[in-house]
């Protein structure tokens, strides 16, 4: 069963606390329970922000990097010193800051060929995983302003796939491919974080909370982990529109 909870904070500075805060409990949690913690992140500017949050006082202290592994979620086809790579932003963010051993970080390798790179990082899982679909302990999730989760785009097919946890996925009005982990992934993972800041969230964030069914066309709405929960981390400026604040859990 689904538990799905959304945070409205005031401020996006009162989001990013409360993200850490929720963040250092779950890998506590996990690392109590089988010694490590599988964390996948994404990108953009609120993940940046939090992240260096977490490399500074008081919360880089609380944490075991060395019972940490770090994955992605999806990544851009750019090599890892590229401005726009995944990688870089959290390895700029966090990675340099703290004693995260090499061995623990798992990019995908967005310089090869998409289906390669694909390929390889599922290997890479799968090699770190005993579960099938992988049941990461934590997962960030973003959320774009056309409803799509990773880089699970609208009209890309890359909802439909589900006999492979990552996929490359071409996505046609952004002329390029991406690299993601597949919808059974997104569904297995024990806790996941969905973080959305910005006025120009608004009118997602309304379509969202009044969605009833899971829809292809808003792929955000087919993330609901089977046996997990689900956290929604909302600045005021992105629940402008919202009519209620809050999930009923299902």
């Amino acid at each position: 069963m689904t538990s799905r909870k959304l945070e409205v904070h005031a401020t996006r500075q009162s989001m990013i606390g409360a993200v850490c805060d929720r963040t250092v409990d779950a890998m506590e949690r996990a690392m109590l329970e089988s010694g490590w913690c599988m964390w996948a992140l994404s990108g953009g500017s609120t993940p940046r922000a939090i992240l260096e949050r977490l490399a500074d006082e008081p919360y880089r202290s609380r944490i075991v990097w060395n019972r940490l592994h770090l994955f992605w979620g999806d990544e851009r086809t750019v090599p890892p010193d590229r401005s726009d790579s995944n990688y870089r932003m959290v390895y700029d963010a966090l990675i340099r800051h703290v004693a995260i051993p090499e061995a623990n970080i798992h990019r995908i390798e967005g310089e090869r060929d998409p289906e390669n790179a694909a390929d390889a990082y599922a290997k890479e899982i799968a090699r770190l995983f005993e579960d099938d679909p992988p049941r990461f302990d934590l997962i960030w999730l973003g959320m774009g302003d056309d409803g799509h989760t990773a880089s699970l785009f609208p009209g890309t097919g890359a909802t439909e796939v589900i006999d492979r946890h990552v996929t490359a996925v071409y996505v046609p009005k952004l002329e390029t491919w991406r690299v993601t982990l597949t919808l059974p992934v997104l569904n297995a993972v024990r806790e996941v974080h969905v973080l959305v800041a910005g006025a120009d969230k608004a009118e997602m964030m309304r379509r969202v909370v009044e969605c009833g069914d899971p829809t292809e066309e808003l792929p955000i709405t087919m993330v609901r982990p089977s046996d997990g929960t689900m956290y929604w981390f909302v600045d005021e400026t992105a629940a402008e529109k919202l009519k209620r604040r809050s999930f009923v859990e299902s």
